[in-house]
């Protein structure tokens, strides 16, 4: 049975979310969500892992249920050490999605004695050079940010979905039905929500890939932003021994849009820290 609870940290409640049914005897594995979701997006993972591994999700300040007591400055690294500790739990495999991969890359970087294995699916990347986009997708993230200027927030959402979740050069709603509304409703919580403060630079993970020892593997869609495809496919090859997967028909949050590919290739790595 899942457990949620709120976790008082400085200047935040974070909402933590957990499960660890009897017989569920491998590495605890922590979900790390998308800047455009929160800990719903892994819905479509939860009850499949929770058969064989503790399994923890959780909001990140001004995400979900998440709660913001003071705007202060604060890590999301430091509060996911935060989250373990509150579980007990020494080491963890990290499955972070975006925003969500940047912190478990930064974690991997800076603990690898708390990180047992690494997942990220189209990973931000803390000191990575600045993208350049061709002419749509510039103008779709145009159109975000004068929505954003004259504070329509329903525009920019519906803005963002076409962006991270049809992907930019796909049609506009190409995702429908119960996966949509999802994202409506997670990118409009955090869209909405009071300002948690200014979180930490971490030190650039771009300059430390090589150093990663846990064992990685990369994921991305064939409908992603393109330069997030060329970056994921490099960071695949500079962590020493990665793995790396295309996810076909899937953009930016191939979890939520193709839960069982997923669950399948998240599978096949657990069976491959195994040998």
């Amino acid at each position: 049975m899942k457990t949620m609870k709120l976790l008082e940290v400085d200047g935040a409640l974070l909402a933590v979310e957990y499960e660890a049914i009897h017989g569920a005897m491998g590495m605890p594995v922590v979900l790390l969500h998308a800047n455009v979701a929160d800990r719903r997006m892994w819905q479509g993972q939860w009850d499949w892992l929770a058969t064989t591994h503790p399994v923890v999700g959780y909001d990140r300040r001004g995400f979900g249920e998440s709660r913001t007591l003071k705007s202060t400055p604060y890590s999301n690294v430091a509060d996911l050490w935060d989250v373990m500790d509150s579980l007990g739990y020494d080491r963890a495999v990290l499955v972070g999605c975006s925003m969500g991969g940047r912190v478990a890359i930064d974690a991997a970087l800076a603990r690898p004695d708390r990180v047992s294995g690494l997942v990220v699916v189209s990973p931000g990347l803390s000191g990575a050079p600045a993208p350049r986009y061709g002419d749509s997708v510039k103008a779709l993230m145009d159109a975000i940010s004068a929505a954003a200027a004259q504070g329509d927030l329903e525009a920019k959402n519906e803005l963002q979905a076409r962006l991270w979740l049809d992907g930019p050069l796909s049609p506009p709603g190409r995702v429908d039905g119960e996966i949509r509304r999802l994202f409506l409703s997670m990118n409009g919580s955090a869209l909405r929500a009071a300002n948690p403060g200014l979180a930490s630079e971490e030190p650039s993970a771009w300059d430390q890939l090589e150093a990663i020892k846990a064992p990685t593997l990369v994921m991305w869609g064939d409908l992603d932003l393109p330069h997030l495809q060329e970056r994921c496919a490099l960071v695949a090859q500079r962590i020493p021994g990665a793995q790396s997967l295309v996810l076909q028909g899937t953009a930016h949050l191939p979890a939520l849009e193709a839960p069982k590919a997923f669950n399948s290739a998240l599978g096949r790595y657990f069976e491959s820290l195994l040998r």
